[in-house]
Formats: C-alpha cells, structure tokens, sequence
C-alpha cells in the first residue's frame, strides 16, 4: 500500500486528480519518487502520463488530493516558483526557440548572467557538442540534437528533482544512449531525482530503479526493476 509520507520521499501525490474543463483525466492517483532514484512512469498514449507531469509542474490545477516536494505541499505553488525551488522540466512538446541560437536558448534557463558560464560547463559535461555550436540557430539541429537541448535547458540550474516527457521518443538508439547516461550521471554525482515518462520500454527500464504504469489516469501496476519487469510492463501494455 501507497504511503504518501514514505521515509525518504523526494516526491509525493495522495489522491491526486486532475483533468481540463469537466474531464477528468488523473484520477485519485498516489505515488511516491524517493530521494536520488529515477522512476520511470510508463503507458499507452492517452494514458494520462503528461497530464500528471503538468499537475506536479502546476500547469495543470490538482482537483484533489495532495501534492508534496520534501514533505511541503506544493499544490498551490506556480510553475515559476517550483523551478526557482529546484524543479527541472523537459517537457515533449517543442520548447525550443528555434530563431535563437543554442547559447540563447540556453541562457534563458538561468536568472543571471553570473550563473551563466558554470551551468553551460556542466551541461557541455553531458553534451559536449554544444560546447562548439553555440552560435547555431536551434531550428537548424537534428532531432536528437534538439531533445540534448531540451534536457540541457532543463539542466541548467542543475535541479534537485527533473521531470522529463517522452524524450527518447523518435531518436536514434546512438543518441537514447547519450541521455541515457546523461541521467544516470546527475543520479550518480549529484544524487538527482528524475520522474521519467516513456514508452521506450528498454530505455526505462536501463536507467530506472522503479517503475509504474499508468492506465487511465490510474496506477496500474508498479514495482522494483528487475528480471520480472519487462514481462510485467507488456502485459500491461498490450492493446
């Protein structure tokens, strides 16, 4: 059984839903992310997964239950406020400006220009590539190209807690490995938490140390990763 004030809970929903206008989509929903692990949340589209990425971001108002970030309720908190707190988001739709150049696009992630220089370094840990095109226009980048961006943007104030959309979604096995080992490093060395929504099931399950899969706006099923995982998920997944 869910407990929402779980020892060492990063984040933490108890009977949340949410939806637009008289939808509903989340439905009396509870999960618990623990401190420094990646949880991977998986579903068929529809399922309601990015739905409940914009409810914890506040983009999308909880009808219940209660949302908490380090045990401290963040249910009426703004979008602003829970980025500035330490709250990363890579969200699926294109968030790019694609007229603006990397090094731009990048900026805008960070209040000063004080704070600039550090968090390109430690982005360019992860993608190096940047280092050297930052004068490119971001309209002009392969697809992958464009989702390190998307995540590097989301890395910049190198957040406590990330909460990333469907980032693998239409990449090349070459480039899901780049970020692959992107997130596992900000686990390793800076004991980040990341909230993973995918459907890229081998990806989850390589990065993640647990899982759920969301059916309806509901948990469905979720559990540890492990041998039994894989068979688990798909059978879930199944049409």
């Amino acid at each position: 059984m869910f407990d929402s004030a779980e020892t060492g809970a990063k984040l933490a929903l108890d009977g949340v839903s949410s939806g637009y206008g008289t939808i509903a989509i989340i439905r009396d929903l509870s999960l618990s992310i623990r401190k420094g692990e990646i949880f991977a949340l998986m579903g068929k589209n529809g399922m309601g997964k990015t739905t409940l990425l914009k409810t914890i971001l506040g983009l999308v108002s909880a009808r219940a239950g209660h949302i908490l970030l380090d045990g401290r309720s963040i249910v009426s908190a703004s979008p602003k406020d829970l980025i500035k707190s330490g709250m990363g988001y890579a969200p699926q739709e294109q968030p790019l400006f694609t007229d603006l150049s990397i090094r731009d696009n990048l900026r805008l992630a960070v209040p000063s220009d004080r704070t600039l220089e550090a968090a390109l370094e430690h982005v360019f840990g992860h993608f190096p590539f940047l280092r050297d095109r930052l004068g490119q226009k971001a309209g002009t980048l392969s697809g992958g190209e464009q989702k390190m961006l998307i995540l590097s943007r989301a890395l910049m104030l190198k957040p406590d807690l990330i909460l990333i959309d469907e980032i693998s979604e239409g990449l090349q096995p070459t480039v899901i490995a780049q970020i692959a080992k992107a997130l596992k490093a900000e686990q390793s060395e800076r004991g980040t938490t990341i909230l993973l929504v995918e459907q890229n099931l081998n990806f989850a399950l390589e990065v993640a140390d647990r899982w759920a899969v969301l059916k309806l706006g509901e948990i469905d099923d979720r559990g540890v990763t492990d041998a039994s995982s894989r068979e688990r998920i798909l059978e879930h997944l199944k049409i």
